[in-house]
């Protein structure tokens, strides 16, 4: 269906079920995703969205808005941003980062976040990363090749520089990452050392 028959059915069908519903919370929430769907429209984000949907169901890790090749761009990005976004994913070196944004006070912060890290434990369900698709001694020789396939997959398992790497791309800002399943690994060790923090932290039950 096109996307803007598609969006006008939905709210139609939302409003359908307000008429119904007898919660008024309930009520409040529909309303709130027949508004969402108009804002849409009236902003003319349609093929946006589109775009949004389309990746849904693609593999992948989270989509991202932007991506920076340092810390210093992505701070002058968000600095001098008229509007910024809030809780959107950016990538700073290939790196997850989420970009929060609280209008009421002009505060602006991008931490760092696990976000690739969960996904590639979703792919090592066995323990291990999937077997790689192909070779390459460098990001420059994985970029070409996969810029010169005929249709871009939205991820791929690689092996560069003798280590496995998830090559994701990110169709809507044409950007191709690069995450070294060794991520996990680190990320299991934080946990780790998360955990055992906890328990020392935690007070001794009173006898």
């Amino acid at each position: 269906m096109e996307i803007g028959k598609l969006i006008f059915e939905a709210i139609n069908l939302l409003g359908l079920i307000h008429e119904k519903t007898q919660s008024p919370e309930e009520k409040e929430l529909l309303l709130a995703a027949a508004e969402a769907l108009r804002f849409i429209n009236t902003t003319g984000q349609q093929y946006e969205f589109e775009d949004y949907r389309e990746d849904l169901g693609t593999e992948g890790p989270a989509q991202v808005i932007a991506a920076f090749a340092t810390h210093q761009e992505a701070e002058a990005w968000l600095n001098n941003h008229p509007r910024p976004p809030h809780s959107a994913f950016v990538l700073i070196a290939d790196e997850y980062h989420t970009v929060y944004y609280w209008r009421d006070r002009n505060l602006r912060r991008m931490p760092s976040t696990h976000a690739v890290e969960y996904y590639l434990e979703e792919m090592m369900r066995d323990g291990r990363p999937p077997p790689p698709v192909t070779t390459f001694d460098t990001r420059e020789q994985a970029r070409a090749w996969f810029y010169s396939l005929p249709e871009r997959p939205s991820q791929a398992v690689i092996q560069l520089g003798g280590e496995p790497y998830l090559a994701a791309y990110h169709r809507n800002i044409d950007h191709l990452a690069f995450h070294p399943f060794s991520l996990f690994e680190r990320f299991q060790e934080w946990r780790k050392t998360l955990d055992e923090k906890k328990e020392t932290e935690e007070p001794e039950p009173r006898s």
